[in-house]
């Protein structure tokens, strides 16, 4: 499967994020991690480094511009392109629709799905520069289905991934004209601290999902990071526009 490029990940700094970064440079591309948390983002890249493959970290607000184009410009001039991106960043808080403000809101679709919109906005021009590529953009089977916790949903974090979900769409009918491929990977239960690692891996937790999922286990990052490096290789070379769901079978019944 061929993977050699140049790949800016957003989120990259901890969760799927890390597991895509460290797949993708396992598989040969240079890979740019791009994330608010500079620890862990650092980290990430360290971990790619020490395994021989190359990485560069670089701080950035998905849904300030100008921290986009600076990180950008960083990656060409470190590594002369970039032709691949995943948008990985993301956010959800545990809010009812009753207690939900307006400032909630706002960061966890700014972050989902502004943050989505502006990052290719920008890094897709380098890609077409460097002659096309491909965005995957990560999404969540909560895009298609509303999954209930503690007696209430997350509309902001529906709404947002749902708008992903078209966005995705979207913007492979745009950039097809670039020669750049857009597709979407929605996860379903994944182990990681996105909400709570603890709670995730716990044995009643999946004692309670056994009637959804069909594969009896918690997914991995790297079941995730798998299918993020398909859809960026060229393996996946006439595939655009999917919605791709990695989620044991979740969406299936």
């Amino acid at each position: 499967m061929s993977q050699a490029g140049v790949v800016f990940v957003t989120g990259g700094a901890s969760g799927i994020g890390r597991a895509v970064a460290r797949r993708l440079a396992g598989a040969g591309s240079s890979v740019v991690v791009a994330d608010q948390d500079v620890r862990n983002g650092n980290e990430t890249r360290d971990l790619i480094t020490a395994a021989g493959g190359h990485a560069m970290f670089e701080e950035i607000d998905v849904r300030d511009r100008k921290s986009i184009r600076t990180a950008a410009d960083s990656a060409v001039s470190q590594y002369g392109r970039i032709t691949g991106l995943v948008n990985c960043a993301g956010i959800v808080t545990m809010t009812s629709l009753a207690e939900l403000s307006e400032e909630e809101w706002d960061l966890v679709v700014d972050v989902n799905l502004k943050g989505t919109w502006l990052v290719t906005q920008e890094v897709a021009r380098d890609i077409e520069v460097a002659g096309g590529g491909a965005v995957v953009n990560i999404s969540t089977v909560e895009a298609e289905v509303v999954v209930s916790s503690a007696g209430h949903c997350q509309v902001h974090y529906n709404a947002s991934k749902g708008g992903v979900k078209m966005l995705t769409k979207a913007l492979a009918v745009e950039l097809a004209r670039s020669s750049i491929r857009v597709n979407a990977v929605a996860p379903g239960p994944i182990a990681t601290d996105f909400v709570s690692l603890e709670g995730i891996t716990a044995p009643e937790t999946l004692e309670a999902l056994r009637g959804r999922l069909l594969i009896p286990r918690i997914g991995q990052p790297e079941d995730v990071a798998s299918a993020v490096s398909f859809l960026l290789s060229d393996e996946s070379s006439w595939i655009t526009g999917v919605h791709l769901p990695v989620d044991g079978g979740w969406l299936t019944r």
